[in-house]
């Protein structure tokens, strides 16, 4: 039988719900700190080498703060991320601004923090010089070639329907205006798949990139210090799926990067990665517990989550593997839709999934929701968001972030008198 085994117990569970009821999420830090440790030292023969952790992934600053000890920087993509990185200490090239459709404001604060702003667009060029006043020395231009994105024969995505990057014209136009404008640094950045779960993404994406900069450098004579692969590297949210070899990735990128790079004199530039579910999404789970039972055409699992927790599967239809704790080694025998109590029929956490017997009170484990989890929710009917919970390398247990409260709900209606009418 197929299955992910969950990175704690029934037992803990049940201690931790004691103290903060369910749902919560909660992480292993045991094992993000293992995943960082290997990406570090798969990458460690790129002397420049830098994770920017995609703060959008998850926003937390406590984890935020683990990744920060093994060097990781932060990509950010919005004006709260930036005041949350610069609020873990990050700064100056710690940070990575990469941002679309960029209000004037998020150019003028990133720039105070000395960020490195990554441009997605060829108009932002006039939009950041009138914003600043300048032009900053350093600067990433994000590329798309369009078309869609093949290896081998195999279809990985289609970056000609993304609304993110300029032309491969728009990119070369770019790169001579800049150096005119007195840019010294340029980095490159794409993203052209999502969730890869092949060893070939990375290296096939940058032997684009390597290409791409070995025809800039000798074109306009500028100087390219990085090249940003971005995220994409995935992860097997189904148990049949095979996983990622990160060393296998970065050994292939190493192959691209010698024959492309370094043959054309090129050895210097740096690779960084935007890597979010890679960094976290194994590592973080969604607890919820058995309330209510529906027996009408299908047997239904009421549970005291909802979309609200974790909407990847209402909205992309995603599959999140799931374990009924204390029976991880029963047969699946029976077939289950696990629900939350939304007034949305897309409300379900698993549709026709066959699962051991399930009873009122138990608690589910919804693996692989570490990442694109938690920082997705909403209040759609009112829901509140549910606590975050880091699980600690000796059993100890912290809270990282609380339960929404109804008062929280409420806090932005100061127009209304609201209060004396409810509280």
């Amino acid at each position: 039988m197929l299955n992910k085994l969950p990175f704690t117990t029934k037992e803990k569970l049940e201690e931790i719900a004691k103290v903060y009821p369910t749902p919560f999420y909660l992480y292993d830090e045991a094992g993000i700190r293992k995943n960082c440790e290997d990406l570090y030292k798969a990458f460690s023969w790129n002397k420049g080498f830098r994770e920017y952790f995609a703060v959008k992934a998850t926003p937390n600053p406590f984890l935020m703060k683990i990744l920060a000890e093994y060097g990781c920087g932060c990509d950010c993509s919005s004006l709260t991320e930036l005041m949350l990185s610069k609020a873990i200490g990050a700064k100056d090239d710690a940070i990575m601004f990469s941002s679309n459709d960029t209000p004037t404001e998020e150019f003028e604060y990133a720039a105070k923090l000395g960020a490195i702003i990554n441009l997605d667009d060829f108009t932002q060029i006039e939009i950041l010089e009138k914003t600043l006043g300048y032009i900053p020395k350093k600067l990433c231009l994000r590329y798309n070639p369009g078309g869609v994105f093949k290896i081998s024969n195999h279809i990985m995505d289609n970056p000609g329907d993304a609304k993110f990057g300029m032309t491969t014209e728009q990119l070369f136009d770019a790169f001579a205006i800049l150096k005119e404008k007195g840019v010294e640094e340029f980095g490159i950045h794409a993203f052209l798949a999502s969730n890869t779960v092949t060893n070939n993404y990375y290296p096939t994406l940058a032997r684009t990139l390597f290409e791409v900069a070995v025809e800039l450098r000798d074109k306009f004579g500028v100087k390219i210090s990085f090249i940003n692969l971005s995220g994409g590297i995935g992860i097997p949210y189904r148990p049949d799926q095979p996983s990622n070899d990160i060393f296998e990735i970065a050994e292939g990128v190493k192959r691209e990067y010698d024959s492309i790079l370094t043959a054309n004199g090129m050895g210097d530039v740096a690779i960084y990665t935007e890597l979010g579910r890679y960094m976290l999404a194994p590592y973080g789970a969604l607890i919820t517990r058995v309330i209510n039972f529906k027996h009408t055409h299908k047997e239904y699992v009421g549970v005291d989550a909802c979309a609200v927790n974790l909407m990847r599967p209402a909205m992309y239809g995603a599959y999140h593997h799931i374990t009924v704790m204390g029976k991880e080694n029963d047969e699946n025998e029976k077939m289950y839709d696990i629900v939350g109590s939304l007034c949305e029929n897309n409300d379900k956490f698993a549709i026709d999934r066959w699962l051991p017997d399930i009873q009122i009170g138990d608690l589910l484990f919804i693996h692989d929701a570490g990442a694109h989890g938690f920082s997705m929710g909403y209040n759609y009917n009112g829901k509140l968001k549910s606590a975050e919970i880091l699980l600690k390398p000796d059993g100890s247990f912290e809270l990282i972030r609380r339960a929404e409260t109804p008062e929280d709900y409420f806090s932005t209606f100061d127009c209304f008198d609201i209060y004396d009418k409810i509280f």
